[in-house]
């Protein structure tokens, strides 16, 4: 007869079987699946020089790797500890390690996108950004007038308005207002300095340019319109008249929304065209490209006046009687 009575050898050696068996299951449990159903949405931040350690351990914190060991172990087994790129990743608990993992290594960053659109004030902006949860309006205007910071850009003046070039910028979910204003102050600078020379690099300081520029800026809705109001300014300020541009007469009162009253025309405020001569003190919103090259080539022209038509486009006149006829002809 044959005993069925196992050798201490061959006890532990099941054993260590089952223990390996059960370990090499864990193993791939972790590796292979998600640790939740989408649940959990986390947001790390991987800074450049950061390494695998802090980044497992994060992970696990976050809720959406169920294991930094294994992670970790993963991701030497496939050589990846030194391919990680640096970035701001958006993760979730439904993706599975090594799905994280290929994000990271492929540099698939997330980011918060913000548009500035054209002609928008520091005012519109900051609400802008209110709304859309990325920063408080009190606060990013307070950066606006950071003296520090605008003294890094060479800006003098009180508040960078004029200066945040509209276009969609990238923000970082760590990064705060400082890092926006940096990145559309820095394309600002980009974009003046390869404009061309003209008439208006030499009649008017960089400042007030931007001024002239966010005026036709927010005058016109047409791009080859602009050269042709730049012209009506220039014109009106050649012979000393007003330019009585509706929109500087509710700058730091309200958003110009295309129309203003008699009571708006009245508000004494250091902006307001129709009670001042010449530009005012500074630029009453943010302008592209199109309107800086319109401020620095005006078209040549000798129009005085024009007018809103009902279709966005706009009736020039020469004359004050061409005007008042335009007037009744479109807006009366």
């Amino acid at each position: 007869m044959f005993s069925t009575t196992q050798s201490p050898t061959s006890l532990f050696m099941n054993s260590l079987r089952i223990v390996l068996l059960a370990g090499l299951f864990w193993y791939l449990f972790n590796l292979f699946s998600a640790p939740g159903n989408g649940s959990i949405i986390y947001t790390v931040s991987f800074p450049p020089g950061s390494g695998i350690h802090k980044l497992a351990s994060e992970l696990e914190t976050g809720g959406v790797i169920r294991s930094s060991w294994h992670f970790i172990l993963m991701t030497r087994l496939r050589g990846a500890a030194h391919r990680l790129k640096a970035g701001d990743y958006n993760l979730s608990d439904n993706m599975t390690p090594p799905e994280i993992l290929a994000k990271i290594v492929l540099g698939e960053s997330d980011y918060r996108k913000f548009t500035l659109p054209e002609g928008y004030s520091l005012f519109q902006a900051a609400e802008l950004l209110e709304q859309k949860g990325y920063f408080k309006k009190s606060v990013f205007l307070e950066k606006c007038r950071d003296s520090r910071l605008l003294e890094r850009f060479g800006i003098t003046e009180a508040s960078a308005e004029g200066y945040l070039y509209p276009a969609t910028y990238n923000l970082s979910f760590g990064g705060g207002e400082e890092q926006l204003l940096v990145q559309m102050i820095g394309r600002f600078n980009q974009v003046f300095v390869s404009l061309p020379d003209g008439e208006g690099k030499r009649l008017f300081s960089r400042h007030e340019l931007i001024t002239l520029a966010s005026l036709i800026e927010k005058e016109a809705i047409l791009a080859d319109e602009k050269p042709i109001i730049a012209s009506v300014f220039y014109n009106r300020l050649r012979v000393g008249m007003p330019l009585q541009s509706d929109p500087t007469a509710v700058y730091g009162v309200r958003a110009f929304s295309g129309k203003i009253t008699k009571a708006d025309i009245q508000n004494r405020t250091p902006y307001n065209t129709y009670l001042i001569k010449g530009l005012p003190p500074g630029p009453i919103g943010n302008p592209g490209k199109d309107a800086m090259e319109a401020a620095i080539k005006p078209a040549q022209t000798d129009y005085l006046y024009f007018v809103a038509r009902q279709d966005g486009t706009h009736q020039f006149s020469r004359t004050l009687a061409e005007h008042n006829k335009a007037v009744v002809r479109y807006l009366r």
